[in-house]
């Protein structure tokens, strides 16, 4: 028996049965792809409508607590950096906003990153007994990573209005940079979501891991002129992204254009393969799950 042709009856599918599986044609697949994200963008608003209002029911502090991490970051480093503790050559601009914008954009990469697979494993019993497209989770992940991105940018846009901080025609393609970090960490998460289905461990791996990388990244500090250093640090590939959208926000000149070209164009396939794999895994994965 083939894999199951499915289509779409909002917000419940009708499987039927065809001798033939997707994966025997390409372009079937990739059109199939197309529809299911286009059919899922319904049940993806009402998920991300659910997931933000559970976010931050049952709290005191509500949307504050979007500020709080960002915030006290930057204050545990700008008080670190002033009492000499250690020190951080030219930035560019105010050493706070410098911490700031990196702490926000470094926050949406990782959320992003940790994004698909916290929503499956969210949303297991409703993946057991509803056939709906997947892609709804993923949508609904990156939608929640934007609207805190968003609630996080209008803290950033105070704290530049506080430094009189002037502003760029570069702004226009700060929504491409930021675009790009979300994709680039939606690739990297639905690569890794189904080995997480299968293994805990990734799923407390990545916590480590980002823990590593914020260090091996220019959030807290620019890119040292060291060499073994700033090869380090621009081998990593969120360090272009990071730095170009950066200084698209408030410098106004990207240093790192070039590389920020190379890891988009990178990016973009590696959402493309994740996507696939993410597609053909699930329904493998959900009949384990109900086994």
């Amino acid at each position: 028996m083939g894999k199951p042709k499915e289509t779409m009856d909002r917000p419940l599918k009708e499987t039927v049965y065809t001798p033939d599986s997707e994966l025997l044609s390409f372009g079937r697949l990739i059109r199939n792809m197309g529809s299911d994200l286009f059919a899922s963008r319904e049940l993806a608003w009402r998920l991300l409508v659910r997931n933000i209002s559970a976010q931050y029911r049952q709290s005191l502090l509500g949307y504050a607590w979007a500020f709080i991490p960002p915030i006290l970051t930057t204050l545990i480093w700008v008080f670190l950096q002033s009492q000499r503790v250690f020190n951080i050559a030219d930035t560019g601009m105010p050493y706070p906003v410098f911490v700031l914008s990196g702490t926000i954009l470094w926050q949406t990469f990782t959320e992003a990153l940790n994004s698909p697979l916290q929503m499956v494993n969210e949303n297991k019993s409703m993946l057991t007994k509803i056939n709906f497209p997947r892609e709804a989770l993923v949508l609904a992940g990156a939608g929640q990573v934007l609207f805190n991105l968003l609630i996080r940018v209008v803290l950033l846009g105070i704290i530049m209005m506080w430094f009189k901080l002037p502003l760029h025609a570069s702004l226009l393609l700060v929504p491409v940079g930021i675009l790009t970090l979300v994709g680039f960490g939606l690739a990297l998460g639905l690569l890794l979501t189904p080995l997480g289905m299968l293994y805990q461990d990734v799923g407390r791996a990545l916590g480590f891991v980002t823990q590593a990388f914020f260090f091996l990244t220019p959030i807290i500090y620019p890119v040292p002129q060291a060499n073994w250093a700033e090869l380090l640090i621009k081998l990593n590939p969120v360090t272009p992204l990071l730095q170009t959208t950066r200084d698209w926000l408030i410098v106004g000149e990207a240093s790192l254009l070039p590389a920020f070209l190379l890891v988009s164009s990178i990016s973009t396939i590696l959402l493309l393969i994740g996507w696939l794999m993410y597609r053909i895994a699930m329904p493998h994965l959900v009949t384990r799950m109900n086994a």
